[in-house]
């Protein structure tokens, strides 16, 4: 039976190279205060004998487990996923694992997930933070390092979609289309990306004294829009402006069940442009963010943080692009 050939070690490199272990240690974990001839002798030397670090070892070298958490509300939420999926890409890519925990929109949950997941790793990204803004900063400043994602925060860097833009952007839409007795069917109160939608609509209706929107509390789920269809229907309303794509699909399915006619009789936008949203019948109007950058962008300021930017913290928002399509037509006359 043959033996598995011998694993190479940092110390055959040492004594290929003729350095010390230490020195070894300090080279490939790219210490600048080696002199750059004996570098170069033992980057070579590791070469030669095809020598690779055990990440574990590496870890404990440089005190790091190469792991970022990430916390977020609901991981059911395709936003949430498609910001998973631009983050951990990125991390990926730069050597790092990500560990996810969901706080299953719980307050309480999400800051001892926050904290215990903080213990484990070198650092956490917040995703869409429900706490309140006391909360939260005391919640930073346990973390650091910590990247905050679509709330505004001067505690931490942040990152994430400009929601109040894009939904006044639907609004204009439909009083483009004569529609001026809306209802609006907001998700978690809580929720920044929530507050920033109902700024929108505040400030539109200060701004167009003809049009009436009606706010229905509802969730963030296709069941919470299917739940509120009675409401939609008995309101008056000739639009529906829908606090995600999950919302919008849930109210579309039990008017049209109802034998409501979208949007001969009724128009229904959402937000997010997750993917089913231009497969629904009629294809749904939305706005399109960009969840897999805005993950991305969060591990870059990660990352900035690790290696020990000390840049003040910045907040980036990105510009969703609203689609428009057949769930939104003219008002009934």
């Amino acid at each position: 039976m043959s033996r598995s050939p011998k694993r190479v070690t940092i110390a055959d490199v040492a004594v290929k190279a003729g350095v010390s272990l230490s020195t070894v240690s300090r080279v490939l974990n790219g210490n600048i205060t080696v002199d750059p001839a004996m570098a170069e002798r033992v980057r070579a030397a590791a070469a030669e004998l095809q020598y690779s670090a055990s990440p574990l070892a590496r870890s404990l070298v440089l005190g790091r487990t190469q792991t970022v958490a990430v916390v977020v509300p609901d991981l059911g939420n395709p936003t949430f996923q498609e910001i998973l999926r631009g983050l951990s890409r990125a991390a990926g890519s730069a050597g790092y694992h990500v560990l996810v925990a969901d706080s299953a929109e719980s307050v309480d949950e999400e800051r001892a997930l926050a904290l215990t997941t903080r213990r484990r790793t070198d650092g956490v990204v917040l995703c869409a933070p429900r706490m309140d803004d006391d909360a939260l900063a005391a919640t930073l400043a346990e973390l650091s390092p910590v990247v905050v994602v679509n709330r505004d925060t001067a505690d931490a860097p942040a990152v994430g979609a400009d929601y109040r833009s894009a939904f006044t952007e639907i609004l204009e839409h439909l009083y483009g289309l004569g529609h001026r007795r809306l209802v609006f069917l907001s998700g978690n109160p809580r929720s920044a990306s929530n507050a920033a939608r109902v700024a929108a609509v505040s400030a539109f209706t200060a701004a167009h004294v003809d049009v009436a929107v009606v706010e229905i509390t509802c969730g963030v789920d296709v069941d919470s829009g299917a739940r509120v269809a009675g409401e939609v229907r008995i309101s008056g309303a000739t639009a529906v402006l829908a606090y995600n794509d999950l919302v919008a699909m849930g109210v579309m399915g039990a008017l049209r069940r109802d034998g409501v006619r979208i949007p001969e009789d009724i128009s229904v936008a959402g937000f997010d442009d997750i993917p089913y949203a231009k497969w629904t019948s009629p294809t749904l109007t939305t706005a399109s963010v960009p969840t897999e950058a805005v993950g991305a962008r969060a591990w870059e300021a990660m990352r900035g943080l690790l290696s020990g930017d000390g840049a003040a913290p910045t907040t980036e928002w990105l510009r969703p692009v609203v689609a428009l399509r057949e769930s939104t037509g003219p008002a009934p006359a």
